[in-house]
Formats: structure tokens, C-alpha cells, sequence
């Protein structure tokens, strides 16, 4: 396990969430993203809530809360054994939960690598 503190592991979420392309950062909206220790009662490194941009419409998206991207610190530090590797899973993590905003299933991300 490597451990970051709290702020340094936000500012590498902040990192991986800013390198995404600029043309899905613009496209991403109501989105909240924050981070949490453990997922309750499950090991997940992130977990994605809410309604995904392809099942969105004017009759099915309207004064909702903000979707919500979790990240758990200490599950992603407790497969780390350097920073590096907390940077690349935190970095990993974020683009399989913005992907399944964007609608993309688990077996597709697992077909591209991301799963």
C-alpha cells in the first residue's frame, strides 16, 4: 500500500480529470466528482451514479441532482506500492467512470482496456 494524503490524491484526480481531451471535458455536464475512502460494503476504485449522457432526454433529464463520479482513496493506495502507480490507477479509474457517463457499458471498456 502507498499512501498520499488526502490533497495530494485530489490534485492527481484534479491531474487525470484535466488530460482527458478537451472535446469531452466540454461535453460533460452536471457532474460532480469527489473522493472517499472506501466504497461501503464493496471494493471498487470508482463508481459512477447517475444517468448517462445517451439516455438523457428533455421528458427524462430534468431538475435532477448532479451525477456523481466517486473515487476511493485507500482501495486505489491499497493496490499501489509507488506514487506512479497511485497516478496511472487514479488515472485509469477516471476514464472508466467518465466513460460509463458517456454511456459506455463495462464489457465495452473491458474490449478497449479500461475495464
Amino acid at each position: 500500500m502507498f499512501e498520499v494524503s488526502r490533497p495530494r490524491f485530489e490534485e492527481l484526480v484534479a491531474d487525470a480529470l484535466d488530460s482527458l481531451p478537451a472535446e469531452l471535458g466540454r461535453e460533460m455536464e452536471n457532474v460532480a466528482v469527489v473522493v472517499e475512502d472506501v466504497a461501503p460494503g464493496r471494493s471498487l476504485f470508482g463508481l459512477y451514479e447517475g444517468i448517462p449522457l445517451t439516455r438523457r432526454g428533455p421528458s427524462s433529464y430534468g431538475w435532477v441532482m448532479p451525477d456523481r463520479i466517486t473515487l476511493y482513496q485507500e482501495t486505489i493506495c491499497s493496490v499501489c506500492s509507488s506514487e506512479a502507480e497511485v497516478v496511472s490507477q487514479v488515472r485509469k479509474t477516471v476514464i472508466h467512470e467518465v466513460a460509463h457517463h458517456f454511456g459506455i457499458s463495462d464489457p465495452r471498456l473491458d474490449e478497449l482496456g479500461w475495464a
